[in-house]
């Protein structure tokens, strides 16, 4: 009889990614067969991921860059959202509000996104019209932000 915590791992794993699914197992021990069967259904990630062991919560989402300019931002393309003043440096990202409203981030959240080192400060929000999205803040260098381009991530964040 399996107890309720390996019911639990097992039905989070059925939601994650391969990447997801290999971290999960290196933190609670499940089997490589387990983890095998579970990749092998090839399912992707549609919701948030909550790791009750570490209070975090994981989300993949799409990440594209903005900078410092008026042709991405408005009238005021050092000033975010609520308010705060954007330098060059800052590792800032702005959220699209379904990441505030659905996904409990928040102004001052602290998430870390795969493949970039360090976290990044939730200081701005996008439009409306976006879901399931983060700007990276680049400053004002339009070049970096063009380099990045738009992929697809995975977030991580204390909920």
């Amino acid at each position: 009889m399996l107890t309720n915590i390996v019911k639990y791992s097992f039905t989070l794993l059925l939601t994650m990614t391969a990447l997801d699914a290999v971290k999960a197992q290196e933190l609670s021990g499940i089997s490589d067969a387990l983890i095998s069967f579970i990749l092998d259904g090839k399912q992707k990630t549609t919701q948030v991921t909550y790791h009750p062991s570490m209070n975090r919560q994981i989300l993949a989402v799409t990440a594209t860059a903005y900078t410092s300019h008026v042709g991405q931002t408005d009238s005021t393309p050092n000033i975010a959202a609520w308010g705060d003043r954007l330098r060059p440096g800052m590792k800032v990202v702005a959220v699209s509000r379904d990441l505030l409203e659905k996904y409990g981030l928040h102004r001052g959240s602290k998430i870390k996104i795969q493949g970039l080192p360090g976290y990044y400060l939730v200081l701005d929000k996008m439009n409306k019209r976006w879901k399931r999205k983060i700007d990276i803040y680049m400053g004002k260098d339009k070049r970096e932000a063009f380099k990045w381009g738009r992929r697809k991530v995975t977030i991580e964040w204390a909920s």
